[in-house]
């Protein structure tokens, strides 16, 4: 697939390098295509094509969105027209939301006529990483009203190394998933645990 990974940041880039092992073809889509984040990513992953947000986005068959989740919208107007594409929403309104939506999923959901799929969110870039734990490999989650999206999203769970990735449900559910990444969050951060935790879906 071709994946425009708008937000390079550690999320962008745990996931860019997971997706070029799997043989994915990787676009950043940077509004300063010089910064010393993107050509610390690039010293790494020199196989990553560098375009401006909005030549990215029509460039690509996925977006990937791993930025502050306020902006959503200014994202939206920056694009064009991404009908028919499918948006992974990475981002977490927890603390600050794109007014007047709840969350970026909502937003983009509102404003294109994309396939819209919340993912990649539950867990840390260093988990996106490697998501390895000795021999079990974590478990990601997503959520929204696209089963086309859904399944690109799984698919691309699996190319970056988690075991699956479960449906929490529909748009209804993706609030309730951001407020999953919290528990994430207040395990490793708050309660001590560190980053190098993560979730794995147990059956019997």
């Amino acid at each position: 697939m071709k994946i425009a990974i708008i937000g390079h940041g550690n999320v962008g880039g745990a996931l860019a390098g997971q997706w070029l092992k799997a043989g994915h073809e990787i676009i950043v889509g940077a509004r300063n295509p010089r910064s010393e984040k993107l050509e610390r990513l690039l010293s790494k992953h020199p196989d990553i094509t560098i375009m401006g947000v909005a030549k990215a986005a029509q460039t690509a068959e996925v977006l990937l969105i791993a930025t502050p989740p306020e902006i959503a919208t200014h994202l939206v107007e920056q694009w064009g027209n991404v009908n028919g594409k499918t948006i992974i929403d990475a981002t977490n309104a927890v603390r600050k939301k794109p007014d007047p939506y709840p969350s970026a999923y909502h937003a983009f959901a509102a404003l294109t006529e994309a396939e819209v799929v919340k993912c990649f969110n539950t867990t840390g870039f260093e988990n996106m990483a490697n998501p390895k734990y000795g021999n079990l490999s974590l478990d990601l989650f997503m959520a929204g009203d696209s089963d086309s999206a859904k399944a690109i999203a799984r698919q691309l769970a699996l190319d970056a190394g988690f075991a699956d990735c479960y449906d929490f449900g529909k748009a209804d559910r993706v609030e309730l998933l951001e407020q999953f990444a919290l528990a994430w969050i207040n395990l490793a951060l708050f309660q001590g645990h560190g980053r190098r935790i993560g979730f794995k879906l147990l059956k019997r």
